[in-house]
């Protein structure tokens, strides 16, 4: 992992806006199509001086002002002045707040959560750790995904699964969408300098190489809680799903539920999981932007 996340976060962003998005004329002989340091400098009211150093890494403590002005001229979103502002404290040495409030790996889903599961049934629903291990799932997700190999291994994750089984390629449609998702999650969830997410992350950028590289290098994902699926699935046929997730931040989980998009899905659920037709209800696709993937 890099030890300049800051630096890199804000190049990043830098090179990433446009002028015109900016208010800024575009000029000629622009070799790239995002802002000048001297650009961006002069938006934010800092000298192009200290904005190198920052970019560099040479300077890892800005004020939250600074901070402000960058996100401003940037146009930041909340979750990304939210991960400035993260990237910043660890940067600086690490926010003792943050590391006392991350908790330990956590290796099964508490007896509520399960009994929370059960009352899903049929739905597709699995509870994961902030590194994408599958704690706990229903028999409907079980159905779902054995004969797509999710469930092969003794220890399932997300994320081995989709960047190192051929399978995921075929199974997921919109493979690069729900890699996207995945790799934001696990990006932003934690502390970056969690052991777990550096343990997971050197694995996945050995085994799967720039798929997965470039994407956890890339700190402009973020993740998103709701979205859509388009699954081609060997017994069930096409599916589509939507998706919610909630966070339990005090156990570092999540519990992911998938629901059927449409009326076709929600009948091939049923026939898959051998229940009666009318046990999944599909959900209106225009309360979730079918753009939003996960």
């Amino acid at each position: 992992m890099s030890d300049n996340e800051l630096g890199t976060y804000l190049r990043t962003w830098r090179e990433a806006v446009t002028p015109a998005e900016a208010g800024l004329p575009a000029g000629p002989r622009r070799r790239t199509p995002g802002l000048r340091r001297a650009e961006l400098a002069t938006l934010a009211g800092v000298s192009v001086e200290y904005l190198t150093r920052l970019e560099q890494g040479r300077d890892r403590n800005p004020s939250a002002q600074v901070l402000g002005a960058l996100a401003d001229a940037l146009n930041l979103s909340l979750s990304d002045r939210i991960l400035l502002r993260r990237l910043t404290k660890e940067a600086d040495g690490g926010d003792p707040l943050v590391c006392a409030a991350a908790p330990s790996l956590s290796r099964s889903a508490r007896p509520t959560l399960r009994a929370v599961l059960d009352h899903l049934e049929p739905a597709p629903a699995l509870v994961v750790n902030w590194i994408g291990d599958v704690l706990a799932h229903t028999a409907g997700y079980e159905w779902l995904v054995r004969p797509l190999g999710m469930l092969d291994n003794e220890r399932p994750n997300l994320l081995r699964y989709l960047f190192t089984d051929e399978r995921a390629r075929s199974a997921y449609r919109d493979w690069g969408r729900v890699a996207d998702d995945l790799v934001a999650r696990l990006r932003h969830g934690v502390p970056l300098r969690d052991p777990y997410l550096a343990e997971l992350a050197d694995e996945l950028t050995v085994t799967a190489g720039a798929d997965f590289a470039d994407r956890f290098a890339d700190l402009t994902m973020t993740p998103r809680r709701t979205g859509s699926q388009h699954i081609e699935h060997p017994e069930a046929g096409s599916l589509r799903l939507l998706h919610e997730t909630l966070g339990l931040p005090d156990e570092g989980q999540q519990l992911v539920v998938h629901l059927p998009a449409d009326e076709a899905t929600a009948a091939a659920l049923d026939r898959l999981h051998g229940r009666r037709p009318g046990a999944l209800r599909a959900v209106a696709l225009g309360a979730v932007p079918l753009g939003e993937t996960g």
